[in-house]
């Protein structure tokens, strides 16, 4: 049997890395020795999208591209906190599988990979909150690892299936955690398309295809991107504790307000299931409030609450 080369050695993880880039199912954790290393070539699309935000500096700002990042961000992370997190991850509500797929869709156009992908992890987390088992906490690997450098490796690539068993059976969603890439490309082509249509039809707006395109996808989701993982890196360390759980997860306000109620992290410890982080009438819950009304429209329903014994326990 004949060897491979040096040279076919280099090709091969050259092309291995190019797939992994549009075939998420194609990544293979490997031997243990490079599981949790950075792998440089897989990641370069994400390097990629915090370079591109260096485009505000020649395609300029206005208002119109501003009000598309912020309401990007805040619909996204919406998705996210509510469906990817409560729902997905902890089953905090039931709604319709058209529902489902719509806000899946939405919180795959964060690029931060697949719903499914998102739950596994998450549900791992919660299995080994702070403890040598846990792929983001910055009590054994520090700050960095724990915001981004954890999931920028083959392990952290991979999609845990034996962590959702409940959400195989839906091929949508399989499909969707695989090519993930597929629906931030849509949304970005999608938002220089409709600078191209304002630049033309509404030059008054002072867009263009290209300022849409950084402002509203690339500067949007970069943002989108650091407010979330703060949760990971920051709210692990810093912030106030009401409830003695495992873990060290801690309360805190300013990421609250930036991740719409994900910054309750101790009370989410304490009781993941419930689809309410804001235990106290002034803990803001952006996240729960826009559940409520999706609820009060009939399109989510049996919203878990927190039990009063756990809520009133120190």
């Amino acid at each position: 049997m004949s060897r491979p080369t040096s040279a076919t050695t280099p090709r091969r993880a050259v092309l291995a890395a190019l797939v992994q880039w549009f075939d998420s199912g194609a990544v293979a954790v490997g031997d243990a020795a490079h599981a949790d290393r950075i792998d440089w070539l897989r990641v370069v699309p994400f390097i990629g999208l915090h370079l591109a935000c260096l485009g505000v500096f020649c395609v300029g700002v206005s208002g119109i591209a501003l009000a598309v990042a912020a309401a990007l961000y805040a619909l996204r992370m919406f998705a996210l906190t509510g469906f990817y997190h409560r729902y997905f991850s902890h089953k905090a509500f039931k709604t319709t599988r058209a529902l489902q797929f719509l806000f899946a869709l939405l919180g795959a156009m964060c690029a931060q990979r697949g719903p499914l992908w998102w739950a596994a992890h998450h549900r791992n987390h919660h299995r080994h909150a702070d403890t040598a088992a846990d792929l983001h906490s910055p009590l054994h690997r520090g700050f960095l690892w724990s915001h981004m450098g954890w999931f920028l490796t083959p392990r952290g690539f991979r999609t845990d299936w034996q962590a959702v068993p409940d959400w195989q059976r839906y091929p949508e969603l399989r499909w969707l955690d695989r090519f993930d890439v597929v629906a931030p490309t849509a949304l970005a082509v999608a938002l220089f398309a409709l600078g191209r249509w304002l630049e033309s039809a509404h030059p008054e707006f002072g867009t263009s295809g290209a300022q849409m395109l950084v402002w509203g996808f690339f500067v949007s989701t970069v943002v989108l991107f650091h407010a979330t993982v703060t949760i990971n890196s920051i709210a692990h360390r810093f912030g106030s504790r009401r409830f003695d759980t495992r873990d060290n997860s801690r309360n805190h306000w300013l990421l609250a307000l930036l991740t719409f109620g994900e910054g309750w992290h101790n009370n989410h410890h304490h009781f993941p299931g419930s689809a309410r982080q804001g235990f106290r009438w002034w803990e803001i819950d952006l996240t729960y409030y826009g559940l409520r009304a999706l609820a009060a429209c009939g399109l989510v329903w049996d919203l878990k609450p927190v039990p009063a014994g756990l809520r009133r326990a120190r």
